[in-house]
């Protein structure tokens, strides 16, 4: 496994029809493949039972969700700021699952007005300390980011938010190779 390239899940926070997020999670996506150091699965609400995620507790819906983030050795959770919070859907896809986040780093691009989304990604931590992830320190936030849309609809935020997304990207690398590490040592002796 340790010859395999680190498999990264993208994760898109809001569920809204209209959604910022798609534009946001596009400049992510596109940022994170420039660098070819990570297997990218998007993981969208939109394209999830969400219905079935939050009633049936062993559905094949949550089943799926779950194989999917326990392939993962890292994540990036694109979340909008609702109300100084994250979003029913952010923590519907959080808690259909629980040890497949065990052990791996999380790493936050948030959006929203003059905060950025942080007071979301605040929460967000809480929530992943729980579950025993590792929530990176450093984050992408952006600030009113519907002002930087180009003419053609893609987000083109400024330098500081391109430095942040660079220096993101290199310690999701770091973390998420050094805790694959981790997690093959702890599975080895436990099978031994």
């Amino acid at each position: 496994m340790s010859g395999q390239p680190l498999r990264l899940g993208l994760i898109h926070g809001s569920s809204r029809r209209g959604r910022f997020c798609d534009t946001v999670a596009g400049w992510t996506h596109s940022r994170i493949a420039r660098t070819r150091q990570f297997d990218i699965d998007i993981i969208d609400p939109q394209q999830l039972d969400l219905p079935a995620l939050l009633h049936q507790e062993d559905c094949p819906a949550r089943q799926a969700l779950r194989g999917r983030l326990a392939e993962a050795d890292c994540f990036v959770l694109v979340t909008p700021e609702y109300n100084h919070g994250y979003t029913a859907a952010a923590k519907l896809i959080i808690d259909a699952a629980s040890r497949e986040w065990a052990e791996k780093p999380v790493a936050f691009v948030s959006y929203g007005g003059i905060s950025g989304g942080l007071r979301a990604v605040e929460q967000l931590r809480l929530v992943f300390a729980e579950l025993h992830a590792i929530a990176l320190r450093d984050c992408v936030s952006l600030a009113n980011a519907w002002r930087a849309i180009d003419g053609e609809g893609r987000l083109m935020p400024g330098p500081e938010a391109s430095q942040a997304m660079d220096m993101l990207i290199g310690q999701l690398h770091r973390w998420a190779g050094t805790l694959r590490q981790v997690r093959q040592m702890d599975a080895a002796m436990a099978s031994a």
